[in-house]
């Protein structure tokens, strides 16, 4: 087990990331997360996350290979290709019918190095035809990580990327590039549009038809799930669908989608018309736990609250924070007037004057009540309301907005008489409503109980399965990493191959005795002429000392010229020695010692040429 001291070092590497690079990991879950970045700190040879965070400052160029390590980009063209056949066959016509001939908006979330984006722009052309593709779909796909971008933008694929890619698919949407590479078609490719994004932390793209996010979800904990789907809720049209990888399931969000095929992992929005329930769902969207108490959460309860009837909430500023939807139809309000300065809305001066009300509420610290104000309701007829200005309060008593309610009482009297008759119908069906309540109590409790049993068992094996996947998805990336590096030792291997067959074949065609020792005087090289002039083979003197060779030549003759090329001296040092062959033959032999240099010069040894030296000038 993480000792403590060593989770307080890790949650200061995440907050440091956090502080610097504005990269929020805190949401992940702890035990991926901590693999990926001790798998980095090992490479760089770092034993603590406190020495890891002193790497970082000391190397920044670091950041980039911390990100690329956490976030695995593991991904291919059609991966799960019974997911992809079952959203190509239900969803995808269905999504062209629905729409009526009108745009289709999609989006690929975490969509890594692009292959799933560009199998999704694949199965709408296949479904729309290319002309009405081009038409009618915009293609959204973010990632956070720069480097997978860079590369889902430019299209190009090696051939093994391309393996998996039916070749039918493959001649229709790809063209030829460089270096056996291949491109994704141009004139689809414009319809795709990258860019980066942070699902935890950065708002939705909106107004969608279909959002695609596979295997993403599973890196993070579940509180950072819910907020995600919260937002990818808020994203999608009413009949929008999401499609999720295979290991991410949907059972603690039953409120928000609804399975198509539970196997692929379809799931359509489920429609939320409530107003206390949209509100809550965009909190959950837009804020991070740690802000949900904060001013605007606080805002909406407050307003909330403060009467059933037309509303709007505007902040101290003047900014129009909130309005209903009954305040919307009487008003004529949409979702761009939120945000905007009320003095910019007819609203602060019809039917009344606000402002001034708004800043008496303020002031005072109470509401501002006006009767009898006359305006046309959203059917055209004459009415009247009631308008409530009520000062939104924070405990410490500091003003957090104002509550504006507009309360219709035309027809207060004649509904009140009516609901008074319903009050004492409903006071006796109550009664009897009553006691079956008291009877499914306990039957409700029981199964309650039961309920509570399995969905805990359904979420460790669903937390179970989401770690299998991501550690699945690791040794994956890891796999692909340790095939390029042997490939590079393959092809390195090869070369030094053919250049040692090179030196062979040109060591054994020289007419002179070539010798290589190095700094030790030990024999490297012992080329075929030295073994014919000497009588030693070169398996017999490789790495033994040079100047101990029991040959022909005298080897105290041979240590100045040895010196002078172990001393780095460029001019080449001869020597000429009478000597005795492996034949018994007194011979001449001249030695020409130069040293054996890097290309930095750093003198690594020496070169020995010998030959038999006949007198006149000349070898033999």
């Amino acid at each position: 087990m993480t000792s403590p001291v060593t989770d307080a070092g890790f949650e200061a590497l995440l907050e440091y990331l956090k502080r610097r690079r504005s990269f929020d990991f805190t949401g992940y879950k702890r035990s991926t997360l901590s693999r990926r970045v001790e798998k980095r700190m090992s490479m760089v040879d770092v034993a603590t996350h406190a020495d890891y965070v002193d790497f970082l400052e000391v190397h920044p160029e670091e950041f980039e290979q911390l990100f690329n390590t956490i976030l695995i980009n593991v991904t291919s063209f059609f991966r799960d290709p019974e997911a992809w056949e079952a959203l190509t066959r239900d969803v995808v016509p269905a999504l062209a019918e629905r729409s009526g001939g009108g745009p289709i908006r999609v989006w690929s979330a975490g969509c890594a190095s692009g292959q799933e984006t560009y199998t999704l722009v694949m199965a709408l052309a296949e479904a729309l035809g290319h002309d009405a593709f081009r038409e009618r779909v915009k293609v959204y796909a973010t990632d956070l990580d720069d480097e997978a971008l860079g590369q889902a933008r430019s299209a190009v694929y090696s051939a093994k990327e391309m393996e998996g890619l039916p070749d039918e698919l493959r001649a229709r949407y790809f063209e030829p590039g460089p270096d056996d590479t291949a491109v994704f078609r141009g004139d689809l490719r414009r319809h795709v549009i990258f860019g980066r994004h942070d699902l935890v932390q950065d708002a939705p793209i909106s107004h969608l038809d279909l959002l695609v996010c596979r295997n993403t979800l599973m890196y993070f904990n579940a509180e950072v799930q819910s907020r995600i789907l919260a937002r990818f809720h808020f994203a999608l049209n009413t009949d929008g669908i999401l499609f999720l990888g295979k290991a991410e399931m949907m059972r603690t969000h039953a409120g928000l989608f609804a399975p198509v095929n539970l196997k692929a992992r379809l799931f359509a929005k489920i429609a939320r018309t409530h107003l206390r329930e949209r509100l809550v769902m965009m909190g959950q969207a837009s804020e991070p736990p740690a802000q949900r108490d904060g001013l605007h959460a606080r805002l909406r309860d407050a307003a909330l609250a403060a009467g059933p009837a037309a509303q709007v909430v505007v902040d101290p500023r003047g900014a129009l924070v909130l309005a209903n939807d009954p305040a919307r139809r009487l008003f004529d309000l949409s979702e761009a007037d939120v945000g905007r300065p009320i003095q910019d809305l007819k609203l602060s001066y019809r039917p009344l004057d606000l402002r001034s009300r708004m800043d008496l509420a303020l002031a005072e610290g109470r509401a501002v009540a006006v009767t009898g104000v006359e305006h046309p309701g959203p059917d055209g007829e004459p009415r009247t309301f009631d308008v409530q200005i009520t000062p939104l309060l924070s405990g410490g008593r500091s003003a957090l907005g104002v509550s504006i309610a507009f309360v219709d009482v035309t027809r207060s009297q004649r509904l009140q008489s009516e609901l008074e008759g319903t009050n004492q119908e409903l006071e006796t069906a109550y009664e009897e409503l009553q006691s079956t309540n008291e009877e499914l109590e306990t039957t409700n409790e029981e199964l309650q109980s039961t309920i509570e049993e399995l969905e805990t068992t359904n979420e460790e094996l669903q937390s179970t399965n989401e770690e299998l996947e991501t550690m699945n998805e690791e040794l994956q990336s890891t796999n692909e990493e340790l095939e390029t590096i042997n490939d590079e030792l393959r092809r390195r291997t090869e070369e030094l191959n053919t250049v040692n067959a090179y030196m062979s074949s040109i060591l054994t065609s020289l007419r002179v005795g070539v010798v290589v020792i190095d700094r030790e005087l030990r024999v490297r090289v012992w080329n075929r002429k030295a073994e014919d002039l000497w009588g030693l083979r070169a398996d017999e003197v490789d790495g033994h000392p040079v100047l101990n060779l029991d040959i022909g030549l005298p080897m105290d003759g041979l240590k100045a010229t040895i010196r002078a090329a172990l001393d780095g001296r460029v001019e080449p040092h001869e020597v000429v020695l009478d000597a005795t062959n492996r034949r018994g033959r007194a011979i001449r032999c001249r030695v020409t010692g130069t040293p054996l240099t890097t290309k930095d010069r750093e003198v690594r040894g020496a070169i020995l040429l010998m030959e038999e030296w006949t007198g006149d000038g000349h070898a033999a």
